[in-house]
């Protein structure tokens, strides 16, 4: 049983082998929230992941962690976020790869990754909106999203196809950090 001490932090290149047991982990019980497969992943080498989780100026991965100072801390959850580089999109982020071990499901993990991952995006100077997609299946995870401010712009059938030709209905949410549309 997880303990309810838990705590978010950025990930480092350090993290690469956690990161890549609790990600590989996530693909694998719910693949359907994912655009990128399990095959995919378990084909990229611990230096990539270790690259991709070094600091960068414009892109940072969370990872909740649960447990004691005394007994150590399991990664339970992650969520990445991206600023956009080009000119002219340079004012919105992107959330994705968002999970949590269902382990560790109920004790608010999800709500603080977000939490960390807003206050991140608010924090880059000229960010005014924030963007993410979500699978219809992904009923809870749409429900944290809308919690936390998100609302559904667009909805785009046969937005993915998984393994089996299935298609998959994808909800586009947007988040306005404050500022009105122009």
């Amino acid at each position: 049983m997880l303990s309810s001490e838990m705590m978010v932090r950025r990930l480092t290149a350090e993290d690469a082998a956690i990161y890549r047991e609790v990600r590989r982990a996530a693909l694998h019980s719910d693949p359907d929230a994912f655009i990128t497969t399990a095959a995919e992943f378990e084909a990229r080498t611990l230096e990539s992941i270790a690259t991709q989780l070094a600091p960068r100026p414009a892109f940072v991965t969370f990872g909740a962690f649960v447990g004691s100072e005394f007994v150590g801390s399991e990664l339970v959850g992650l969520l990445s976020l991206g600023r956009e580089e080009r000119p002219r999109l340079k004012h919105r982020a992107n959330i994705f790869g968002v999970s949590v071990s269902p382990q560790a499901r109920g004790q608010g993990c999800a709500d603080a990754l977000m939490r960390a991952g807003l206050a991140h995006a608010r924090a880059w100077d000229g960010v005014t909106s924030v963007h993410l997609s979500v699978t219809e299946r992904q009923t809870a995870a749409r429900r944290l999203y809308e919690r936390h401010g998100f609302w559904v712009w667009g909805t785009q059938p046969d937005a993915v196809q998984d393994d089996g030709g299935r298609a998959l209905i994808e909800h586009h949410l947007s988040l306005l950090l404050g500022g009105a549309i122009a």
